[in-house]
């Protein structure tokens, strides 16, 4: 198994799986696939007969990550048939997180497979891969402060990142007195996280030698997106630390973030795992993301005040069930 020749690569986990799906075509050819084996002809008609050329390259595509086979046709002697993959369907499946969240677009529902939802989920997966939806995670940014803290990209590039986020309603300007423009992460951009993780999950499951691990900036860059949704009750204060070990061995590396928590209120999150905490949560990056994605928390480690702990664990899955925002937000 291959990655699709001449482009470069995602540089975030879950950036490739939001790639394909951002494509309308990757779409039709998987659902007219999960109908049965067709060949390419029958896929031709069955997506609008787009150029013979266009159609190979998609092929290819799906065919390098394992989502879609290529047999000898039974039917048509001298044709080949194509099918969907096990791979192929868990990929189908991360479209019900995309399509909950797009219907909670700012300007009404955008649906999955149409050119609004191509430039959505294209401005999503290029502010993760940059680091700019991290950066502004974390707290309110002028251009002039993330053209510092993303060095990797050109003031240029980085200016087209912020247009497009903007243009889809992914970061909004924050109007305050002082020089410069502050950006902002939107609600909505928000509740994409478990969109994210989605994508990351499949992407561990099924084509982890294809994609980048987990690493510190998506650890820190989930928790800092998810956690100011989060409702606790009001009886909990306490500070709760969320670690996840992206590096194993005699050596483990752990990223995360420390929460603060008064009355139930979450009054900070911050990118570190060091500092005093009353409670803690830690785990692999697949126990995490079976947790935020299933509510499957058999693999997480909880200590220290574990009232407190539970309290935002079960927070997180209540989150995760309501993916997109309202709209009064």
């Amino acid at each position: 198994m291959t990655a699709p020749a001449g482009k470069k690569g995602p540089t975030r986990s879950g950036a490739t799986a939001l790639a394909l799906l951002a494509a309308p075509l990757n779409l039709q050819i998987l659902q007219a696939l999960e109908e049965g084996p067709r060949t390419s002809i029958e896929l031709s008609q069955a997506t609008a007969s787009p150029p013979r050329s266009t159609m190979r390259l998609y092929l290819r595509t799906l065919m390098g990550v394992d989502a879609i086979e290529r047999s000898p046709s039974r039917h048509l002697h001298g044709s080949a048939a194509f099918s969907i993959t096990p791979v192929g369907q868990a990929l189908l499946r991360v479209t019900e997180p995309l399509g909950e969240w797009l219907s909670g677009a700012p300007g009404g529902p955008v649906e999955l497979g149409t050119p609004a939802a191509k430039s959505i989920i294209k401005a999503l997966a290029e502010g993760w891969s940059s680091a700019v939806i991290r950066a502004l995670a974390a707290r309110t940014l002028p251009l002039t402060e993330l053209d510092r803290l993303i060095p990797k990209l050109s003031y240029p590039a980085l200016e087209r990142r912020l247009s497009a986020l903007r243009m889809v309603g992914l970061i909004a300007v924050h109007r305050e007195d002082g020089r410069g423009t502050p950006y902002r992460v939107t609600p909505w951009l928000r509740h994409s996280v478990f969109t994210l993780t989605a994508a990351s999950e499949w992407e561990r499951e099924c084509i982890p030698e294809l994609t980048p691990p987990i690493g510190r900036l998506d650890v820190e860059a989930a928790f800092l997106l998810a956690v100011p949704l989060i409702q606790l009750p009001t009886d909990v204060t306490a500070k709760v630390r969320l670690a996840v070990e992206v590096q194993r061995g005699s050596s483990p590396v752990f990223a995360g973030v420390l929460v603060g928590v008064e009355d139930g209120e979450v009054t900070y999150c911050t990118p570190q795992v060091g500092g005093e905490a009353e409670g803690w949560i830690a785990g692999t990056p697949r126990s995490w993301l079976r947790q935020i994605n299933h509510g499957e928390e058999d693999h997480l480690e909880v200590g220290g005040d574990v009232s407190a702990a539970r309290s935002v664990l079960d927070a997180l899955e209540r989150a995760s069930g309501d993916r997109s925002p309202d709209k009064s937000s």
